[in-house]
């Protein structure tokens, strides 16, 4: 009697990705869960008001102001066009004497656009005008008003 020890065709194994896709499923849903969302609507920024030392006036300044209906006024003279270019003529105007030395501070009323103030510095870019400065006022004066 010969024994035939022949082996049987084994079935390869077969990779069950059920619990795997369980395991992810859990791990997702407990990360939706603990992540807290934020809305840009509940921001409150408030950027005007700063606490340092006064300004001191330097003779180098460009005063460039921006009003809450986005009006200009290029030291204290008040700018009729808001594009960027007439502005740039502006700019160059009140700066011959100093050049790229000058420095533009910007006095932007807390409601002013935000485009308001990039088109200044737009403006200024293309002057040349590198040093730029941003104004604002200390709290205790901001109550006063």
């Amino acid at each position: 009697m010969a024994m035939n020890f022949r082996t049987r065709d084994k079935e390869p194994p077969e990779i069950n990705l059920i619990p795997f896709i369980d395991v992810l499923l859990v791990i997702l849903i407990f990360l939706i869960l603990s992540t807290t969302y934020n809305k840009f609507t509940e921001l409150q920024v408030n950027l005007p008001l700063a606490d340092a030392q006064a300004q001191q006036e330097r003779p180098k300044e460009v005063l460039v102001g921006i009003d809450r209906a986005g009006n200009y006024s290029v030291n204290r003279v008040r700018f009729a066009r808001t594009d960027a270019a007439s502005l740039a003529t502006a700019l160059h105007a009140a700066t011959k004497e100093d050049g790229a030395e000058a420095i533009v501070v910007i006095h932007a009323d807390a409601s002013a656009r935000h485009q308001a103030v990039i088109t200044v510095m737009e403006a200024a870019r293309r002057v040349g005008l590198t040093h730029i400065s941003f104004s604002a006022q200390t709290p205790g004066s901001a109550q006063s008003r």
